[in-house]
């Protein structure tokens, strides 16, 4: 496992090399492999851990008996998934966790990680701390989403999650993780309508991009980024 990684980590931020080593045994860490698309949890498992991403990345993907599906959610390495389900006995999963391209996850076991150890050790307490304030930061992030989906316009929903990225980047200029079909179910919308608006968009001077990079226009812009241009795009 590597120590250094996992120290630069939400989860273990705050624990050195020795203290990782010996939570980790207490948390029965293991390791698996995913290749892209494989289903790390199925809807309807019940799930006693928590996966953090050690490589690559997930979706969380909700299926409909229609056949359609929405990606719910996009998680990168070092990240953790399964928390909400995982905490609560019994609760069935309510979405795939689908690997979003070749990854690597460590699983930990929840009981282990939520509860103090018998020597009350710190490191455990700063872990539990970690815990909670990434599940509030998840919280926080979907309820993103819902603000996103709020409006039943394509071009207010993509205006609505191109501003939350622009402020997150601290710039006009970002780069998003979706390709156009995830970026279409992650807003609830067809992909046919998303790639229209995202072409008028463009013709209306709102924005300009190439593939998944973007550049917000129409906005104060400070004098290094008026001259972003972005690759394919006219200057």
């Amino acid at each position: 496992m590597d120590h250094q990684f996992l120290s630069g980590t939400e989860l273990f931020g705050g624990l050195n090399e020795n203290e990782i080593n010996s939570v980790l045994s207490c948390l029965k860490a293991r390791e698996a492999g995913f290749k892209k698309n494989d289903i790390i949890f199925h809807a309807g498992d019940c799930i006693e851990e928590i996966g953090l991403i050690t490589r690559g990345s997930v979706n969380i993907t909700v299926n409909f008996y229609n056949g359609s599906s929405s990606i719910f959610d996009h998680i990168t390495a070092g990240n953790i998934f399964g928390e909400a389900y995982a905490s609560v006995p019994g609760k069935k999963l309510l979405c795939d966790v689908v690997a979003a391209d070749d990854c690597g996850v460590m699983f930990l076991n929840i009981d282990k990680l939520i509860s103090v150890c018998e020597n009350v050790c710190p490191f455990h307490q700063q872990l539990i701390n970690n815990f909670l304030r990434i599940s509030a930061q998840k919280s926080l992030r979907l309820s993103s989403k819902v603000i996103h989906t709020a409006s039943k316009s394509t071009r207010e929903r993509l205006i609505s999650y191109f501003s939350e990225q622009s402020l997150k980047s601290g710039s006009v200029y970002f780069t998003i993780p979706f390709s156009r079909q995830q970026l279409a179910d992650y807003l609830g919308v067809e992909r046919s309508a998303l790639s229209n608006t995202l072409s008028k968009m463009q013709k209306d001077g709102l924005i300009q991009y190439h593939k998944n990079e973007f550049k917000l226009l129409r906005q104060h812009r400070t004098p290094e980024l008026c001259g972003i241009a972005l690759k394919g795009s006219p200057k």
